[in-house]
């Protein structure tokens, strides 16, 4: 059994940090040219509806960047590490367009523009052991994507984590290769997360949406949400 675990360690950072997550099982995770035009329509609605977050000058003054970098800033991170939600708006800020890439990826991307969320999904079968979410002591193995060095995690970085190393460095900044999400990946775990009671308002209602795109998409029933919090740190994952 797998699980999903919230280690103690984040609630002394973060007491009101919130995760929802769901698993998906046997998928075709293959950008087809018949489902192309698809996810290239999903993206563009995605970032018109993004420009609603980015309406302040300068860019950091808006408030789902200035609330991310908020929370970046209360634990160690590698030098120029933003979240992930910051990264997409910064790319509609500079219209610039969002090709598809997978189609799991393209529709948590779609997600994370509409709502302003951090959104992401590892590979079940290569986390090893349990996922964990927390504040690390370091030195965790980590190759990012398009590397070949080995840039472990730094002390007192949160991160997710397994018994091989870091899945995902700086809380949803950058994917380990060894677990992030490919064409052949079957069986995915999807997340979004908050780490303030501000940015848990509209979670639950982007991960059910999104639930409804893998549906449609893959033409599988995604399993149930689950929510963890300080109250409850632990699911099941498979």
């Amino acid at each position: 059994m797998k699980k999903f675990i919230l280690d103690d360690s984040l609630f002394e950072l973060f007491p009101d940090a919130k995760i929802e997550y769901f698993t998906v099982f046997n998928i075709d995770n293959h950008l087809m040219q018949d489902n192309y035009s698809y996810f290239l329509d999903l993206l563009k609605k995605a970032k018109k509806e993004a420009q609603q977050y980015i309406k302040i000058d300068p860019f950091r003054d808006n408030e789902v960047v200035s609330s991310w970098r908020s929370v970046y800033q209360k634990f160690k991170k590698k030098k120029g590490a933003r979240s992930s939600i910051e990264a997409l708006l910064k790319r509609v800020s500079q219209d610039r367009d969002f090709e598809p890439i997978i189609p799991l990826v393209d529709l948590y991307n779609s997600i994370s523009l509409r709502y302003g969320i951090p959104c992401g999904g590892e590979n079940i079968d290569a986390i090893s052991d349990n996922m964990h979410l927390g504040v690390t002591e370091g030195g965790d193995k980590f190759l990012p994507l398009g590397s070949d060095k080995d840039e472990p995690t730094l002390n007192g970085e949160v991160c997710y984590y397994d018994d091989e190393g870091a899945i995902c460095r700086c809380w949803n900044w950058r994917e380990a290769q060894r677990t992030m999400l490919t064409e052949d990946t079957k069986n995915a775990v999807l997340v979004t997360e908050a780490a303030t009671r501000e940015q848990a308002k509209s979670l639950h209602e982007a991960m059910k949406e999104l639930q409804a795109l893998v549906n449609n998409v893959f033409d599988v029933v995604p399993n149930e949400l689950i929510t963890l919090d300080k109250n409850n740190k632990e699911g099941i994952i498979v």
